[in-house]
């Protein structure tokens, strides 16, 4: 799976909440001030070659919707943090976010119950 750009992945972002839409609904999910048009259509069309959206034709216009789903390019997104900067291991990881962040042992222990239940 192919990275993307910040641009590229505000707009996903921005697909994967809404599911589906046309450049101007995109549009209107930004805040102000809000990108042209003709820049977010040219990323969307950039993301279509690169796979992560598809659309149907509507009308005169296109509906664009995610061909990738979110937690797909999350996962692959997290491995290659974790192989780029911790040698592949998830331990070292979790390890080095939860020392730069201040994480209390409470706050470990509540994680990990949390992720008891989801087993």
């Amino acid at each position: 799976m192919k990275q993307l750009t910040k641009a590229e992945e505000d707009i996903m972002q921005i697909l994967w909440e809404l599911e589906e839409g046309n450049v101007a609904a995109i549009i209107e999910e930004f805040p102000d001030p809000k990108p042209a048009y003709n820049t977010v259509s040219t990323i969307v069309r950039i993301l279509e070659t690169k796979g992560f959206v598809t659309y149907k034709k509507k009308g005169r216009g296109h509906i664009y919707y995610p061909a990738v789903k979110k937690s797909e390019y999350s996962n692959q997104r997290i491995h290659k943090l974790m192989d780029g900067y911790f040698q592949g291991s998830f331990k070292s990881m979790v390890s080095f976010f939860v020392k730069k962040n201040e994480v209390s042992m409470e706050e470990v222990e509540e994680m990990i119950k949390e992720i008891n239940k989801k087993e």
